[in-house]
């Protein structure tokens, strides 16, 4: 498959940088791997289960793009090596993207495909379609999805009956999967969003789908950037947008098949490729991505 050695190296904003090292020990195992992301990271709003109290500096941290500078994070908290777990209050606040973007790092350093894909969890609440990010890895002859937020913990919370380094498709599904399933009549576009927010709806498919494609072109923004097509909560649809949307989850359904369209697409058309400027919703501003990104390199 051509597009394998695409998504076999750190690239933008999963290379590892000057923390390239602390991978050599790690093993190759997507589960232990798994363990390593989780020993570090506690995600932002789960973190009570876990007895943290966060304070509004210690989630800054969530706003974080590059893995190089997460693990900078990571160091100045606790400088062991990956594979010891922290204690829960001396983890990094991070949420599902932030545990997807390290896997799929530590996964580049060994050498294995590795991709974050953009879409929904439907695992988490009976009948929501939770905003999430998993990793997509090649192994034995197929892409498989691995969640690597889901610890011991979390698997009996919610409660979790998949191995998570194997997630079914039904399980967690692709921005576009879940926008065809929505325009054929076959799911409901107002359980897709983010329940605790109380938003959901096509709007919000059409933004995932927008970050997965960004995503598989190698830029791998967070959750609440926003830039380009994607459309708000009061915005109408028109037709063509719609119809972008409609190609988009064609496309994204079976990205190496397609990957030269996606690629060609997302590097041509503003409205689908990140700019040097997004908005981030959650802090209500711009902010400038900076150049780990292909095509804004200096």
């Amino acid at each position: 498959m051509q597009t394998l050695p695409l998504y076999a190296k750190q690239v933008g904003l999963t290379s590892a940088g000057r923390h390239a090292s602390l991978f050599d020990e790690l093993p190759n195992d997507v589960a232990a791997l798994s363990s390593a992301a989780q020993g570090v990271l506690i995600h932002e709003h789960l973190a009570g289960s876990y007895g943290v109290e966060l304070s509004d500096s210690d989630r800054e941290t969530v706003h974080v793009r590059p893995v190089e500078e997460l693990l900078d994070h990571v160091v100045a908290r606790d400088p062991r090596p990956l594979d010891v777990p922290r204690e829960p209050a001396a983890r990094v606040p991070a949420n599902c993207r932030h545990f997807t973007v390290l896997l799929v790092s530590m996964l580049r350093a060994k050498g294995v495909p590795a991709r974050a894909r953009c879409g929904f969890g439907g695992y988490f609440i009976s009948g929501v379609n939770e905003d999430h990010w998993v990793a997509e890895y090649w192994r034995d002859d197929r892409w498989r999805l691995a969640d690597a937020q889901l610890d011991e913990h979390q698997r009996e919370m919610f409660p979790i009956d998949f191995d998570p380094t194997d997630v079914p498709r039904n399980g967690f599904l692709i921005a576009g999967d879940a926008w065809a399933r929505c325009r054929e009549g076959e799911a409901d576009p107002d359980t897709f969003g983010l329940s605790f927010t109380g938003e959901a709806g096509f709007w919000w498919i059409a933004s995932n789908m927008v970050r997965d494609v960004a995503a598989l072109n190698n830029a791998e923004m967070l959750p609440w950037d926003v830039w380009g097509s994607m459309p708000g909560p009061d915005d109408r649809l028109d037709e063509d947008r719609v119809r972008l949307f409609d190609h988009l989850s064609e496309l994204t359904a079976a990205p190496d098949e397609n990957f030269e369209q996606l690629r060609a697409l997302y590097e041509s058309d503003e409205r689908l490729r990140v700019p040097r400027v997004v908005h981030n919703v959650v802090r209500s501003r711009n902010e400038e991505v900076g150049p780990r990104l292909p095509g804004h390199e200096r």
